[in-house]
């Protein structure tokens, strides 16, 4: 018998083979009244497990509690810090190569050129009111509370060992800073990774710097031309997503 599963792996013409019926009602049987369709795969940062499924919604409801479901006047204290890679050198997608071109002329080629070896790793710290620092991660500690000398702050930060490390939780109680925690393989409930990170860089690629601090400057530049308007909408959009988590029972939501 003919494995319905198993249409994954055949070309219309190897089922017309197996099954000897037309293209016609192979679509038709497929599409219209079985309703298959071909996607292409979703990525994910992690397979999740039961337990990191609940920790998602038991965050999100947490926090969503706490901050009044982002009504409370507190939110303005939440500063969201995390850290990437800025590279002299990001190649340009698909979608940025994009051109127009009228009929008859020839489709436009580029070469694949690889993303650069230098690089400098950047730590960007953001709040509800806009871009606060991005310094070189070694340096992050101290900025940040110099940007803040006299502001209760709410620290947003991922659960990276360089994070919840003692020696790091010790200097945050010493300079009055509260650590707000993050549940593990959630890229998608933090800022800096759904919005500041993909949108500068998006920025940034098909751009050749000549030095990986050239290249942090560019990046902090970037950050900078940022409106207000679009943090705010980032921090409203944070709290959104924790809503959409605790919907889905802590399942990814991209594109869903």
């Amino acid at each position: 018998m003919f494995r319905l599963w198993s249409l994954e792996y055949f070309i219309y013409r190897e089922i017309e083979a197996s099954l000897k019926i037309s293209k016609t009602s192979i679509q038709k049987i497929l599409h219209e009244e079985l309703g298959v369709r071909k996607l292409v795969s979703r990525w994910i940062p992690h397979l999740l497990t039961e337990e990191q499924k609940a920790a998602r919604v038991h965050w999100c409801q947490k926090t969503l509690d706490r901050f009044n479901s982002r009504n409370s006047k507190n939110v303005y204290s939440i500063v969201s810090g995390d850290e990437s890679w800025i590279y002299c050198y990001e190649p340009e997608n698909k979608r940025h190569s994009a051109v127009w071109v009228f009929q008859g002329e020839e489709k436009p080629t580029k070469v694949i050129r690889s993303r650069s070896v230098s690089k400098k790793r950047v730590a960007t710290f953001v709040s509800k009111a806009g871009h606060i620092a991005s310094i070189p991660f070694n340096e992050q500690r101290t900025e940040l509370q110099k940007n803040n000398p006299e502001r209760r702050i709410i620290l947003h930060e991922d659960n990276a060992s360089s994070h919840t490390a003692q020696k790091t939780r010790q200097y945050l109680t010493e300079e009055n800073v509260e650590l707000l925690d993050h549940p593990p393989y959630s890229p998608d409930l933090s800022p800096n990774d759904f919005f500041t990170f993909p949108k500068i860089k998006n920025r940034l690629r098909g751009q050749r710097f000549q030095s990986p601090e050239e290249a942090v400057d560019a990046f902090k530049n970037a950050v900078l031309d940022l409106p207000a308007n679009e943090w705010n909408k980032c921090f409203e959009n944070w709290f959104e997503r924790m809503q959409m988590c605790i919907n889905l029972l802590g399942e990814y939501f991209e594109k869903q």
